[in-house]
Order: C-alpha cells, then sequence, then structure tokens
C-alpha cells in the first residue's frame, strides 16, 4: 500500500528532524549519562514534535555500551571526552511508527571516526544491494549483513539486522515466529505481503563492533 510508504517515510523524516534538534541543541556532551541524555532527548521530543509514546525502549549508549546488542542492559555510564555514543529511538509519529539510529563522535579518535564512516557507508552499500534484489529470505540477508562486516573489518554485534514498521502497533507473528525479523533462523522470503496483501515495509539496522578497541558503531532506518 503506498500509503503506508508515504506515511513511514514521512515518520522518518520527523524522526530526521528529532536527531537534527538534538545536534543542534548540543545534548550530546562529555559529563553526562547515557540516561540523563534519554531523558532530555524524550523531553525535546514531546516539547519540540508532540511525541508521547515511543514503539521500543529508548537507547543511548556509550563507549563500552556501544558494544552491546538491542537486549543488553548494560550500566549507566557517563558520556566522556573524545567519545563515541549510539542514539537509537523508536518515536511515534501520528500512530506511524519511526525506527531511527546514528553514531556520534566526540573528538578526534581515528578509530571511532572510521567506523562512524565505515557503518553509515555499509549501510548504503547493503540498501543499495537489497534494491536489486526480487526474493531474499530474512537469513540470507543477515549473512549478507555479517559478510559486510568481515569485508570492512570488524565483527558483527547484532542479534537481528532489521525488522518490520507499520502503523503502530505493527503487525506481530506469533512465539518463537521471526518471519518478520532479518534473523539467521528467518528462512521466509522478506517480499512476501502481509495477510491483508499489503508490501511489508522493512528497517535495516547494521551495528559493527571493533572489539580490540572496545566500540561498536550502529545505523538503523528505512530500507528504500
Amino acid at each position: 500500500m503506498a500509503n503506508m510508504k508515504q506515511q513511514l517515510v514521512l515518520a522518518e523524516q520527523k524522526a530526521k528532524a528529532l536527531f537534527k534538534t538534538i545536534e543542534e541543541e548540543g545534548l550530546i556532551v562529555p559529563g553526562k549519562s547515557e540516561q540523563e541524555l534519554i531523558d532530555e532527548i524524550v523531553k525535546l521530543a514531546r516539547d519540540a514534535f508532540g511525541v508521547t509514546k515511543f514503539w521500543h525502549k529508548k537507547i543511548v549508549r556509550a563507549g563500552v555500551n556501544t558494544l552491546q546488542p538491542y537486549s543488553g542492559n548494560p550500566p549507566d555510564l557517563v558520556i566522556r571526552e573524545d567519545d563515541i555514543v549510539i542514539l537509537d529511538f523508536g518515536p511515534v509519529f501520528d500512530g506511524w511508527e519511526a525506527d531511527f539510529a546514528r553514531t556520534y563522535i566526540i573528538g578526534n579518535a581515528p578509530a571511532k571516526l572510521k567506523l562512524k564512516s565505515d557503518v553509515e557507508a555499509a549501510w548504503q552499500e547493503a540498501n543499495a544491494w537489497y534494491g536489486k534484489q526480487h526474493s531474499l529470505t530474512g537469513a540470507a540477508f543477515y549473512q549478507y549483513i555479517t559478510a559486510l562486516a568481515e569485508r570492512f573489518g570488524y565483527g558483527y554485534g547484532g542479534e537481528i539486522a532489521g525488522h518490520i514498521v507499520g502503523p503502530f502497533p505493527h503487525e506481530q507473528l506469533g512465539p518463537g515466529n521471526l518471519g518478520l525479523d532479518i534473523h539467521p533462523d528467518n528462512h521466509q522470503d522478506m517480499f512476501l505481503t502481509d495477510p491483508e496483501g499489503n508490501s511489508r515495509n522493512w528497517i535495516l539496522e547494521i551495528h559493527f563492533v571493533d572489539r580490540v578497541n572496545s566500540i561498536g558503531g550502529f545505523i538503523e532506518q528505512l530500507l528504500t
């Protein structure tokens, strides 16, 4: 359904505007805890964008915590000088889900700057590759992403490499059914329609980890 895609693109544009405002307000600074930054972002989202609901847990991770997968719940860290920070938020705009994540670098540490650049370049490469496919299982796409991480010289830190989004709350399958995740155990075609015959809309998330330097980089947005 074209309208569904349009609504999701609009929601993502609003999420991008939220992240741009976070940057312009200078909220990502040393000396602030991850939880303090989460609280500030939630307030900004409410006051400036009317967001009152997030469809998944709100994530700010700094330093060694950037190695953690989504399911991790590491102790709250304080952002340090010369740090790396991941923001991952799922704001709901007018009933439509966004899922947006970016990596930020404080300072000029070469390994951190390279990681940020590499994970962003990898996302673009994977998105372009996906656009050429007409049939693709979640398992095959996950395998492609992990091979991409290896080619860029990193490990892969994510338990999945993406999932669907839609109107809130989005379509759910039964317990243990991974058919709506880009996951090594999902052998269903991502191009299958939903039970109503609508095309599903997928988020691609890429999580590179540099275990030598104890840092991770993350990016997430709609596949196009």
